[in-house]
């Protein structure tokens, strides 16, 4: 155990076989976490129809803003724990964390009873049709039961890292997915279940991905952290929430822009356009989720090294990632044009229509992975720094005001094709404000 723990140690001085060895835990860990729903729509689609699977991509962007809260938790909690232990304040970063979890599950059950009560209300505000609304309140109010458990596993996907135990955040994730999967084939396809059937398989399995960490903190173990007695210190909670807004800005402002899309949609293409777009956005789920878990993966080591004030260090660590996150884009996007097809047949298959406008904007959509995982880690390296400000705008800016302005202006422009280029569009323009708030900040910093 012990040899194991000194090659992850955030001290360490990272090479790239280093690096990709410390992070890919955490890249693995958040596709798996993004199968959930990709794995609900699939069967959905395949096993119960067009109009349920509609349904489900109405909602799924508003779930996915509880696992953005979840995110806020994790990132801006490690970014102060990582700080912490840098400092080398061990006993201290024990109680910061065990505050950071206190305060996910209390937010949780709150975000949770609010959701259910109001779930029918919301579908309706999204614009479902009378069609699709019982099967949108249904996935809706059986996926926010577990909510707690949902954003527990996005704050633990953060915390393994810092606690130099990626391993146990991958393993347990695994242990979720392949569990999410099996369920989705009993439930959908065996026992008939519907949307109720995948709804309770994907919060079965996040039950699994946020309970086991937390029974691992509770208990003695061999990881740099452990929750203990403390207190919670509100106005410490908050200065890290605030500095991990970002990913929260990032989860929600991406969710209203999801739900912009299909309003958009349903107005330019009707049920076929947000059925698309559904393929679009669970597929992107999976790619996006390479870059993702890289900055979470990453960001402890900036934190470690902003706090013992070893530049050299952070120096290393901006030129490998920014290096790794544009040889990333570029091989996703031509993987994505080459399995455009395959992947759209996948989920629409059975429809000719449907499968054509799914492969024509998915082949536009995509030319954004090239610059997308550059523009998520510059939003989390600040967050890292401790700098939520930066980090925020990069998060809100490019999620929303650029995405937002894009799908709205250019459909009037160029029709439907201008909704499938928003996606590009807006990713250039937070590429050029990412590059600018680097070379901005290198010498308050001093990573370049």
């Amino acid at each position: 155990m012990s040899t194991q723990k000194k090659s992850i140690q955030l001290s360490d001085h990272f090479t790239f076989g280093k690096l990709i060895k410390f992070v890919y835990p955490s890249i693995i860990m958040m596709i798996f976490t993004s199968i959930y729903g990709v794995v609900d729509g699939l069967f959905v689609s395949n096993f119960v129809g067009k109009t349920p699977f509609a349904a489900i991509n109405l909602i799924m962007p508003f779930i996915m803003i509880f696992g953005g809260i979840g995110f806020m938790f994790g990132t801006g909690g490690t970014a102060l724990v990582a700080k912490t232990l840098g400092e080398g304040k061990k006993e201290l970063a024990k109680k910061y964390f065990t505050m950071m979890i206190m305060a996910t599950i209390i937010v949780g059950a709150i975000a949770s009873t609010l959701g259910f009560i109001f779930m029918k209300r919301i579908c309706i505000l999204l614009g479902a049709t009378e069609e699709m609304l019982p099967s949108s309140v249904l996935y809706g109010r059986i996926t926010i039961c577990f909510n707690v458990c949902f954003m527990l596993q996005s704050v633990f996907h953060s915390f393994c890292v810092t606690a130099e135990k990626p391993k146990l955040g991958l393993y347990t994730t695994l242990a979720a997915g392949c569990a999410n999967m099996v369920m989705d084939a009993l439930f959908v396809a065996v026992f008939k279940w519907g949307v109720a059937g995948a709804a309770l398989a994907t919060g079965l399995s996040q039950l699994i991905g946020g309970v086991i960490p937390l029974i691992y903190f509770l208990r003695p173990n061999s990881s740099v952290l452990r929750l203990t007695k403390t207190k919670i210190q509100i106005k410490l909670v908050l200065n890290a929430v605030t500095n991990g807004a970002s990913e929260m800005v990032s989860n929600i402002t991406m969710s209203v822009v999801g739900m912009l899309y299909n309003v958009q949609l349903l107005k330019y293409a009707g049920e076929n356009g947000v059925a698309a777009y559904g393929v679009l956005m669970y597929v992107g789920f999976i790619f996006i989720a390479v870059f993702i878990g890289y900055s979470i993966g990453s960001a402890p080591i900036v934190g470690f090294n902003y706090g013992a004030a070893n530049y050299d260090e952070l120096k290393n660590m901006l030129k490998k990632s920014v290096f790794l996150m544009f040889a990333a884009g570029l091989t996703l996007f031509i993987i994505a044009e080459c399995l455009a097809v395959p992947l759209a047949k996948l989920f629409v298959g059975y429809d000719e229509e449907l499968l054509e406008l799914t492969v024509s904007c998915f082949r536009i959509s995509v030319l954004a992975y090239i610059v997308t995982g550059f523009n998520i880690f510059s939003s989390s390296f600040f967050t890292a720094l401790n700098n939520g400000l930066i980090s925020a705008l990069i998060s809100f800016l490019r999620t929303f005001v650029f995405k937002l302005s894009a799908v709205l202006l250019l459909p009037v422009l160029f029709g439907i094709g201008g909704i499938w280029w928003a996606e590009v569009v807006a990713e250039i323009a937070a590429f050029i404000l990412s590059v600018s708030f680097l070379f901005a900040k290198r010498n308050k910093y001093h990573y370049m």
